[in-house]
């Protein structure tokens, strides 16, 4: 019987995920292995079926699992990446889920940050310094070319984390979340945004302090989240 705690937090939702993704990065859910339904999660965790059903779906979104409508959800073999294809059309599909698209990125993209944290060396923190350089001077490019340096930042990071399966996440991040930050960073304001974001979760990493990391990680989101969400609202005006 796996081991699953009552969500005491408010954000239920992320709380879940955590869990379950925990389970299935530390093994003690196998790709292949059913997940308990929905009623017996929901009773498990202490919360609402619908919260279940928010945070199975934000899963299956980052690929971790996959729900068969009848059958249940699965947990996916991990050496078998998802194309990039299959996900560009995965995010299309749920693009207008912000809030799931959200706190699946924001779960992972965390975790990887938090893992690789105490595996930097002085020489990794200095070509992030060296790549975050390059970003503040590239603010005038186009947001295809700059989102190249957004993501050769983070691909750093995911090849120091001492998790592969968390950095074969990571890839799948920067392949989910191309379509929205190539509008994000159409924005004005928005390459400077990120420069600044990333400024923030660089210092913290430099003074290896995971407070601060995380608090850098969730002002990143929160500020991300609110350019798209503003860019959907103009779209449906």
């Amino acid at each position: 019987m796996i081991q699953i705690e009552p969500v005491k937090r408010l954000t239920v939702t992320e709380q879940i995920m955590e869990q379950i993704a925990q389970l299935i990065t530390n093994g003690h859910l196998q790709p292949g292995e059913q997940l308990p339904n929905e009623r017996e999660l929901a009773e498990r965790f202490g919360v609402t079926r619908g919260r279940v059903r928010e945070a199975l779906r934000a899963l299956a979104l980052i690929g971790l699992i996959t729900i068969k409508a009848g059958e249940g959800s699965f947990v996916n073999l991990q050496e078998e990446p998802i194309p990039p294809d299959t996900i560009a059309w995965m995010f299309h599909r749920e693009k207008h889920n912000l809030d799931e698209v959200y706190a699946a990125r924001q779960l992972i993209e965390t975790e990887v940050y938090l893992s690789a944290a105490g595996q930097l060396s002085d020489e990794d923190l200095a070509a992030l310094e060296r790549k975050l350089a390059h970003m503040t001077a590239s603010v005038q490019l186009d947001a295809e070319a700059f989102l190249q340096l957004l993501d050769d930042f983070d691909l750093r990071i995911g090849e120091r984390c001492d998790n592969r399966i968390y950095h074969k996440l990571m890839q799948m991040m920067i392949h989910l979340r191309r379509e929205t930050s190539l509008k994000l960073l159409s924005v004005p304001g928005a390459k400077e945004n990120s420069v600044k974001q990333r400024s923030a979760i660089l210092s913290a990493l430099a003074s290896r302090n995971k407070k601060q990391l995380n608090a850098a990680l969730k002002g990143l989101f929160v500020t991300s989240k609110q350019f798209y969400a503003d860019i959907l609202n103009s779209e449906g005006d």
